[in-house]
This record gives structure tokens, C-alpha cells and sequence, in this order.
């Protein structure tokens, strides 16, 4: 049964990401005007898109950050997503360093996608890899920051705690451990909701990071390329769900 959290959720994801499958085809009906240098779109046109879809992403953390205060354990343990996605996911989302491997996979192969960035200049690429390192260490601090609160759950107090609750069954002393408890678990809770907000933050900062060393054709095709990954990465867990459900 899914709970409140799960429900909402669930039901905002899959609009968003049908509204993400139309951007995909906006960003690449551009990318191929642009190239093909018939009815080339304005430079205005190309950040008028980017900017609609970088609003897209920010409007996904914001209804995630709106329910995780809710409940955030959802989140660690998401419905919305198949088990392929949850087994390449990095605290809650994707992970940062994957941007900077879709772009040097990019210049290094022949694209379908994506050829503007094939032609990034020493300035941009100098400038990536600055980002690349600045990236690594905020990656490190979330990670830091979420074995702090894997910790925190094994500590003393929070199993003494547990013990009690098993000792003390009945009458005021019970409720008060029991309160004593929650307390303790709402600590926890919060803990996890501060680790995800770090996390997306990191993804975000990421983002916009990467589009501001772009020009706007290379925005557009950049969108486009992590835009089709996630589609991608998405489409490949459901099949892979049907294929082991008719095999059970």
C-alpha cells in the first residue's frame, strides 16, 4: 500500500517526465534546425527553451524537497523509479559525476547527439575540469555528511533506547520512552532530509555549472544528451521489469 508521500509523488513524476519526453523532442528539433541551417532558431530561441527546461528540473526538486519533509524515507527508497535506475542511483537521484562522463563520452565518439560539444574550446574544457574538481569535493562532503547519519542511527543512546521500549510494555513509563524515541527517530528523519537537500544541491549546482560554460547550441544539445539518458536508463529498467515478471 502506498503511503500519502508516495502517492503525491507518484503521480507528479509521471506528468513530469511525460513533459520531459516533449522537451527531449522540442531540444532536438532545434538541435537539427540548427545544423541543418533551415529555419535556424534564433539565439534567443535556444535559451528560451534551455531556460524552460532547466524551470522543469528546478520544479522536480521543489515538490521533492515539499514531500520529503513530509517523509523523506520515500525517497531512499523510491516507487517511481525501476530497480535499474535505484541501482545506479546516488543518494537520491543521479549522480553528479555522470555529467562529466556523458561529455567526455560525447568528444570522444561520433554523436548522435550532442555534436556541438564535440567542438568545446581549451577555455570550456579548462573550465569543466575545474568544475569536475569542485564537484568531487562536494560529492565527498554529502557522502561524509550521509555516513554521519548512518552513525548516528547505531549510536548508544538510540539503542539503549530500543532496548527500552522492549523492557518497559505498559503504564506511563512506556509512553514516555516511546515518546523519547520518536524524538530520537524525528532527528534521524531530519538528518536524511539535510543529506538529500545537499545531494540535489550538488546535482543542481552541477547543472547549471556545466550551461554556463556552454554557448546556447551546446545548452541545447547538452539537455538534450542527459535528458535522453535518463528517458534511456528508464525505459531499459521497465523492460527489464517485464522480462523478469514473465519469467517468475
Amino acid at each position: 500500500m502506498k503511503s500519502k508521500v508516495e502517492e503525491k509523488f507518484t503521480e507528479f513524476f509521471e506528468k513530469w517526465i511525460s513533459q520531459l519526453e516533449d522537451y527531449l523532442q522540442q531540444l532536438r528539433k532545434l538541435s537539427t534546425e540548427h545544423r541543418a541551417s533551415k529555419n535556424t532558431p534564433t539565439e534567443q530561441e535556444l535559451q528560451a527553451l534551455v531556460s524552460k527546461v532547466t524551470q522543469h528540473y528546478k520544479e522536480y526538486y521543489t515538490v521533492k524537497w515539499a514531500l520529503a519533509v513530509e517523509d523523506v524515507l520515500p525517497f531512499f527508497y523510491p516507487i517511481w523509479s525501476t530497480p535499474l535506475e535505484n541501482a545506479y542511483s546516488w543518494v537520491t537521484g543521479w549522480k553528479p559525476s555522470a555529467v562529466f562522463k556523458l561529455l567526455d563520452s560525447v568528444r570522444t565518439t561520433s554523436p548522435v547527439l550532442g555534436p556541438s560539444l564535440v567542438e568545446l574550446t581549451q577555455e570550456q574544457q579548462r573550465k569543466i575540469q575545474q568544475l569536475r574538481a569542485k564537484v568531487r569535493v562536494e560529492k565527498e562532503k554529502v557522502e561524509m555528511e550521509m555516513e554521519r547519519q548512518q552513525v548516528a542511527v547505531a549510536e548508544r543512546k538510540m539503542v539503549e533506547l530500543a532496548r527500552l521500549v522492549f523492557r518497559v510494555k505498559t503504564g506511563d513509563k512506556a509512553s514516555q520512552v516511546e515518546g523519547l524515541v520518536q524524538v530520537a527517530l524525528n532527528g534521524v528523519l531530519s538528518g536524511l532530509v539535510k543529506v538529500m537537500k545537499m545531494a540535489d544541491c550538488v546535482r543542481l549546482r552541477t547543472m547549471k555549472g556545466t550551461l554556463d560554460i556552454l554557448n546556447p547550441l551546446q545548452c541545447v544539445d547538452f539537455l538534450a544528451m542527459i535528458t535522453m539518458f535518463q528517458l534511456q536508463l528508464q525505459q531499459a529498467g521497465k523492460k527489464m521489469d517485464c522480462i523478469r515478471h514473465v519469467n517468475i
